[in-house]
């Protein structure tokens, strides 16, 4: 008997609490809305899946020497994993549509405001009892306006590692949820005559210009916002050995091979920070309503800046592009070109919405990098 009660004890089923077995619902979550709803499959299965093995008990995986434990510590506590990736989805990003129109540049900066609006409203939070939030911690949760997943990671990890994965869920939640968030709001602050705007055809953008466009971000950046050039600079190298054609393997390898691995690596790791006796906290509710917030605002932002810049320019400008200026690329500029089109159907917008889109790539590291100057 004594044989078959320490077999008992070493189960799962004798050692699983509350919490664990909680968490590990909240795993198979993610993994539904990744395989049925196909919301983010590539970071939400991974999540999911890490989030289900870090709640498994006597598994040991987020232990000192767990696999778990090494992937956070080697790729996100140090930061690795998310410059990885910026530098692989720089070598997939075109910068022609901004190039090409320089003005949306505004939109992707105006969608930051709700990252900054929401760095006030976690202060705020701090009144309601139960709510804890400092600085560091604000902040890790304003840049999920962002709606950019690596940015909003990178950051946590530096300032807020506890909020990682609450953090990161939120992030990519949100920016699953983008085909249902943002029409709306799209809607709502605008008229059905402005979506029916059709825009002039974007000029051609010469090689060069492209070549030239990354080299010429870095360079400000390192002037004007040093903090953010790990950010900016991986994304401007990646960008970079795309555009200049000599370096197709390179190029072809960031984007393909090495930032598939990376993402494996990254969503195995912010999986392992959704443990219960992490996440399973007050304060993460907290960060749920103020990551819809973020991102919410950051959709308005976008979209308000839009409508001024129509008012005041010689060229049309149709106020739904404005909605792109966050940084779910390209999924927020699909979403606009369909609210576009359903407005009229000769109105493709996808290009010209891809330029606040990329901007606000740009604009979410550099909020980033501003936040980590003023906190870090």
């Amino acid at each position: 008997m004594d044989g078959l009660y320490i077999l008992w004890s070493e189960t799962g089923l004798a050692n699983f609490t509350l919490g664990q077995l909680l968490m590990t619902t909240v795993g198979c979550g993610l993994l539904f809305l990744a395989i049925r709803k196909g919301f983010e499959p590539l970071l939400l299965l991974p999540i999911g899946f890490g989030a289900i093995l870090a709640n498994i008990p006597g598994g040991g995986f987020t232990d000192e020497g767990g696999l778990l434990y090494y992937i956070y510590y080697a790729g996100i506590e140090t930061g690795i994993f998310p410059l990885l990736i910026f530098m692989g989805v720089g070598a997939m990003t075109d910068f022609g549509a901004l190039i090409a129109n320089p003005k949306t540049l505004l939109l992707g900066a105006a969608a930051q405001v709700g990252i900054f609006a929401t760095l006030f409203g976690a202060i705020l939070l701090n009144a309601i009892p139960g709510m804890e939030f400092t600085l560091a911690d604000a902040s890790s949760i304003a840049i999920i306006g962002g709606a950019d997943g690596p940015t909003a990671i990178f950051l946590a990890s530096q300032l807020s590692p506890d909020l990682l994965g609450a953090v990161a869920v939120a992030a990519y939640s949100y920016m699953a949820l983008v085909p249902i968030i943002q029409p709306p709001i799209m809607k709502a602050l605008t008229t059905e005559a402005e979506r029916k705007i059709e825009m002039r055809q974007l000029r051609h953008v010469h090689k060069s210009e492209k070549i030239f466009f990354p080299l010429v971000v870095l360079l400000l950046t390192i002037f004007f916002l040093p903090a953010a050039t790990p950010l900016v600079g991986m994304f401007c190298f990646g960008n970079l050995m795309q555009e200049c054609g000599v370096v197709d393997r390179l190029s072809s390898t960031a984007k393909n091979e090495l930032i598939n691995i990376v993402t494996i690596f990254l969503g195995l790791g912010v999986g392992s920070k959704l443990q219960a006796e992490q996440f399973l906290q007050f304060e993460t509710l907290g960060i749920l309503l103020l990551g819809a917030a973020a991102f919410s605002i950051g959709t308005a932002g976008g979209l308000l800046m839009a409508k001024l810049l129509a008012k005041y320019s010689d060229e049309p400008i149709n106020p739904l592009i404005g909605a792109a200026g966050v940084s779910a690329v390209p999924m927020a500029a699909r979403v606009v070109n369909k609210v576009g089109l359903e407005a009229n159907p000769q109105n493709f917008l996808l290009m010209h919405a891809m330029g606040p889109n990329v901007a606000g790539v740009l604009g979410s590291a550099v909020a980033a990098g501003v936040l980590l100057a003023l906190v870090g």
